[in-house]
This record gives C-alpha cells, structure tokens and sequence, in this order.
C-alpha cells in the first residue's frame, strides 16, 4: 500500500544565531513534519548522502539551476533531504552554494524509514541511508512519488533516471520528461 501523507516526524536541524559565540554561531532547532509541509506545495528529493558523486555533481546543483522555474509552477519551497546530521548538511550545502534548496537533515533515518525509503548501504560502507526519490507535496499529502528502479538493500547501483530536478519539473509542467539528461558522474558500489 503506497503512503498517501507524508509521515510525523521531528528533525534535528541548526539554525544560524548570532547570539552563539565563535566560529559555529548556529543553535539547535526541531522541526516537525507540519511546520515544513504544512500549507505548502513542496518538491522534496532524497538522495543517498551528502558529499557524493551523483548528489553532489547533478542531483542537488540541477534543483538550484532550476529552482525558478519551479517556483512558477507553484511550488512554495524545495527540500533536499539527506540521512546525514545537520553538521554535515549544513557545510555541504555551503560547499555546493546552496541558496535555494533546503538541505533537511534526515540524521535517524526516521522520516526515511516511515517513508519506506531506508535501506542498507554497508556494501559501500554508508551503512543506512535513504533510496533516491523525489515527491510533490501538498499540504502534507503527497501528491506524486518519483522512485528510482531497484530499490533494494545493497543495490550494486546508483540509479538516477526519475527522481532528477527535470523529470519532477516536467510532471508539474504537464509535460513529458527530457529524453537527454544532465551528465553525473558514477559511483557504483
């Protein structure tokens, strides 16, 4: 049975706070399910980590490229979502320049889970982490999934055909996906 609502959750997620001193001036916030999904039309993707090839070269850069062009099909925000702590989404974003794209920080694995999307990556040494999708949600009801082929434990590939920022922006177009894709660099474990 496929999950029609986006699962409750709680994220751990930092904040900048200036009133923090030294070189980390960012405090603890929680952020639950319907303070992020709530009363939006939100394009979500999920991808395997942050750093990685395939995340790093095409799947996030492609959704900040893009990132107008889904706003006038009327999404409210995007959200890339990672099985990474805040720490290590935060200097990614910050490595990558992320302005757009709000790098949600999956660190327990609990959204990934209660979506059904967590699976074992020890055969690359991730350990769990969340299988490559992307959604459309709307006021926490989820509208349209993008899975990726093969979802399994251990999968020797990285498949990324329909969770990518073109395919998810021409569904909201009403119009077929592009045949040619962005280029992405492999890894395959």
């Amino acid at each position: 049975m496929a999950i029609e609502q986006v699962p409750d959750v709680v994220f751990k997620t930092r904040v900048r706070d200036e009133s923090v001193p030294g070189p980390n001036p960012f405090k603890w916030q929680d952020k639950t399910t319907q303070e992020i999904f709530g009363g939006k039309r939100v394009v979500l993707f999920a991808l395997p980590g942050a750093f990685t090839p395939t995340c790093s070269s095409t799947h996030l850069p492609r959704y900040e490229e893009l990132y107008d062009e889904f706003k006038g099909q009327g999404i409210d925000e995007i959200i890339c979502l990672s099985v990474n702590d805040a720490f290590v989404m935060f200097q990614w974003g910050k490595q990558q320049g992320a302005k757009n794209v709000f790098l949600l920080p999956d660190g327990n694995g609990e959204f990934s889970r209660k979506m059904g999307m967590l699976v074992e990556k020890s055969n690359i040494g991730f350990g769990m982490r969340s299988w490559r999708y992307a959604m459309v949600v709307n006021d926490c009801k989820i509208e349209k999934m993008f899975v990726e082929a093969g979802f399994s434990d251990n999968y020797g590939d990285d498949p990324f055909e329909v969770s990518d920022a073109d395919t998810v922006l021409a569904y909201l177009k009403g119009t077929e996906a592009p045949k040619e894709k962005p280029a992405r660099l492999e890894f395959v474990g």
